[in-house]
């Protein structure tokens, strides 16, 4: 039976969603790359909340041997030094920037006090894996370097894959992340069970979206590369203390799950929450829609105490 959205979303969220619908003209015909990024440039702005009086942010730009990877520092006027956010932003590996995340990145360095490092890494069609894991890694060990604190990773959707692969990648590290905070992250789950087909029509993310998504960002790639997709990973242990918060409307939802289950299985410290009611993308929303809040504050809580060295659940 298909879910009823009539029933599982209320009011606020279903208006939400009709506001972001806007975005996307019935009649258009233009269903290419640079047309997506429009319409994600025009709703990050439409939807942007403002950031914090008390925070500023910097952009600069990472020297690498082979390129230069640019990044945006944001940090409160009285910042607190325990720990650094490492973001990496959602899109689908495709969309979105610096600027789509701008005010969500703000907003978790104004109430967590720490610092926040956003990452612009390498999207497709132009740049398939592993570019933007290779940025996710190169931003992790310029940030270690340079930095004495605990590392929080955090990012939504395609991000939260990004901040995923990361941990598994620097467990070891001499520097290692203190926690990690995924905002329903596609993991790499079997997409011919659990929610991908329960949620494969739901709103503003469908099955078909993902697969195409993922299809762009994989060029060649074994889709058993851990570095591609956590889930795909033999090892669980070592990770750090996780927190994953999927959406219950949305195609990925079982990753969390799933994610959860390997970690816990591996003797790790794992926190999972299914956000009843609501959409991926949700963070956009947070003003708006009161679940959406709460969701929020929530992420804002587990950043907090992972940077604190701290187990909150």
């Amino acid at each position: 039976m298909k879910p009823d959205y009539d029933i599982l979303l209320d009011e606020e969220m279903r208006a939400y969603i009709r506001k972001s619908l806007e975005f996307y003209p019935a009649d258009t015909t233009d269903g290419s790359i640079a047309f997506q990024r429009r319409v994600t440039n025009d709703l990050a702005r439409a939807f942007h909340t403002g950031n914090p009086p008390d925070v500023t942010s910097e952009d600069s730009v990472l020297a690498l041997a082979d390129r230069n990877l640019p990044i945006r520092t944001y940090r409160r006027q009285n910042p607190d030094r325990a720990a650094t956010i490492l973001f990496f932003h959602g899109g689908g590996f495709i969309v979105g920037g610096l600027d789509s995340h701008d005010d969500v990145c703000a907003e978790l360095c104004g109430r967590t006090g720490y610092d926040l490092v956003s990452v612009d890494y390498r999207m497709a069609p132009e740049f398939a894996h592993p570019a933007a894991f290779e940025d996710a890694v190169a931003a992790y060990d310029w940030l270690a370097d340079h930095f004495p604190g605990r590392i929080v990773l955090a990012g939504d959707s395609a991000g939260g894959n990004l901040a995923a692969c990361v941990a598994h990648a620097r467990r070891h590290h001499p520097h290692p992340p203190a926690g990690q905070v995924l905002i329903y992250p596609g993991l790499g789950g079997p997409r011919d069970r659990g929610s991908y087909r329960l949620h494969a029509e739901a709103p503003l993310l469908t099955l078909a979206d993902v697969e195409f998504c993922v299809g762009l960002y994989a060029g060649g790639v074994d889709p058993a590369d851990p570095t591609f997709q956590p889930l795909a990973d033999q090892d669980f242990t070592g990770l750090p203390m996780t927190a994953v918060f999927p959406a219950e409307c949305d195609p990925l939802a079982s990753d969390g799950a799933d994610y959860q289950a390997r970690i816990k299985a591996a003797g790790g410290r794992v926190h999972h929450r299914l956000e009843q009611g609501l959409v991926h993308g949700h963070i956009r929303s947070r003003r708006l829609v009161r679940r959406a809040g709460e969701a929020f504050d929530r992420i804002v809580e587990a950043v907090d105490a992972f940077g604190k060295g701290h187990w909150p659940y």
